[in-house]
């Protein structure tokens, strides 16, 4: 039986099937790499995947990234970021618990974004816990022709903090940084249109997670504008719902996409790994 790519939502999104990540050649590879490209998020369900099989894939799409929430990566691959509410004996969290809980682009904090996330189901509550996506293709292409005139060649301001001024302190203090971590998170800025290095598509590049302000905007303005452009990507025609099942294995494009987890039940266990691969600069 050969691969499929089964479309599962309308505005982006894809079932790949007939793959095991373990054991998958060059052609099998190339399929599931066109498939990430034309639909932006794809779902390989079904897999068996230890954190070095996961960390291989990983870097057959690219160099790993290594998050700056460094008590949360896994000690034996450091590439894995571990989202969890498993424990400790002694009660603090092993993984990220509350991780994404707001519209985001992976790292778009970083001089040089993630590209592509993937992330495997090792557990997860038996309701609840899906993640959404939007296409921020459509997003851009659908705007009104002033405001793709209006945002073209204009700078956005991205930054890791932002993302923990809503968090209460016990959520913050979860996910306490180093000093030298901090030091590396300084805001950086990012065209707000951003053109994909590999479709040659333009996108949307700003998200409500770490998004600050628009450079050379007064506060309001940057305000406005942000907000008008964070409502219109998140339209309901827009999103795709991934209702995750066990040994799930989810890819996503954050070139041309954002993504937001919703909550579950905290009685059950939620244990997932995530790798990311380094992008390139926007431009």
């Amino acid at each position: 039986m050969g691969i499929a790519v089964n479309r599962k939502g309308e505005a982006l999104g894809a079932e790949v099937v007939g793959v095991d990540l373990n054991r998958i050649d060059d052609a099998g590879f190339a399929l599931v790499h066109r498939a990430l490209l034309d639909h932006c998020v794809i779902a390989i369900r079904d897999q068996n995947l230890e954190p070095a099989a996961q960390v291989a894939f990983t870097r057959r799409l690219g160099e790993p990234d290594i998050h700056v929430a460094e008590q949360f990566l896994m000690p034996e691959h450091r590439e894995i970021l571990m989202l969890s509410n498993r424990k400790r004996p002694d009660g603090s969290a092993i993984g990220f618990e509350e991780a994404g809980r707001y519209w985001h682009s992976d790292v778009s904090y970083g001089r040089r974004p993630v590209a592509v996330s993937l992330l495997y189901a090792v557990e997860i509550p038996p309701e609840g816990g899906d993640t959404m996506f939007v296409n921020m293709y459509r997003a851009y292409e659908t705007l009104p022709e002033a405001t793709r005139q209006r945002i073209a060649g204009l700078t956005a301001y991205h930054s890791f903090i932002a993302s923990l001024s809503g968090k209460t302190e016990a959520q913050a203090n979860r996910v306490k940084l180093s000093a030298e971590a901090m030091r590396r998170l300084e805001e950086v800025p990012h065209p707000m249109v951003r053109t994909h290095p590999e479709t040659g598509r333009k996108a949307l590049y700003v998200n409500p997670g770490f998004t600050t302000r628009v450079a050379g905007l007064s506060e309001d303005e940057s305000r406005g504008l942000l907000t008008e452009l964070f409502k219109h990507s998140t339209r309901p025609e827009f999103i795709y719902r991934h209702q995750w099942r066990p040994h799930d294995v989810l890819m996503w494009d954050n070139r041309c996409t954002m993504h937001h987890a919703t909550t579950y039940d905290t009685r059950y266990i939620r244990h997932m790994h995530r790798t990311t691969v380094k992008g390139d600069v926007p431009h």
